[in-house]
């Protein structure tokens, strides 16, 4: 990308006027939309034909939005991924990253900033409010994960299908990867882990791996 050109972006949500909206904030800050997605599978389908600059998915979209980022960063490199989305949960933005993202932002955001954020995704720069680096930051810092004990009093209290999900969770494997792996959907992994929580009385799924933990 030549610096004086504009942005060249594809938008992928499946809200016509939350589409409408960011590409007015974009096109004001001087960036070009070359093309909308109303699903996943549309948005990889118009960035492998018009191979923009950014493709801006919405992470829940029909198809999976972070089905799409790992497909768009697979087979177009230079082009960059970044999330807009509601979601500020650790499994979206973590397997968002995993899936090739550079940028996660949330839809709250001020849509006037959004030109600067993706130009700063195009210099090397993650976008992402301070609140989600500061988890990307503690996700990294974190000991290497994790050994488990499955004759402990907290082990006995899950079902066998529970176990399977924490211990390849614990893995560090991505939601999606250990639905691939278990032959369920990333949405069934979700409902074990909320399970686990509330049998484990912990909040998120850091505190439930310490409490697995073989120590």
């Amino acid at each position: 990308m030549v610096i004086d050109e504009p942005v060249r972006v594809v938008i992928a949500d499946d809200h016509a006027r939350l589409r409408a909206r960011v590409r007015a904030a974009l096109e004001a800050g001087g960036c070009l939309v070359c093309g909308e997605a109303a699903t996943a599978e549309e948005a990889v389908a118009l960035a492998v034909e018009l191979e923009p600059d950014v493709v801006l998915l919405d992470v829940h979209m029909p198809g999976s939005g972070i089905q799409a980022a790992r497909q768009v960063s697979r087979r177009l490199p230079q082009t960059a991924v970044v999330m807009l989305t509601r979601s500020e949960d650790d499994d979206d933005l973590f397997d968002s990253l995993r899936a090739g993202a550079a940028g996660y932002l949330l839809k709250g955001t001020d849509p006037a900033e959004l030109p600067a954020a993706l130009r700063s995704v195009l210099a090397g720069e993650a976008a992402m409010p301070g609140a989600l680096v500061s988890r990307v930051l503690a996700e990294f810092r974190a000991p290497a994960r994790r050994r488990f004990s499955r004759r402990s009093a907290a082990a006995g209290k899950l079902s066998d299908r529970e176990w399977e999900v924490m211990e390849l969770l614990g893995q560090g494997l991505p939601t999606d990867e250990v639905a691939r792996r278990l032959f369920v959907s990333p949405t069934t992994v979700r409902v074990h882990v909320s399970a686990v929580l509330r049998k484990l009385r912990v909040t998120d799924r850091d505190s439930a791996f310490a409490v697995l933990r073989d120590d």
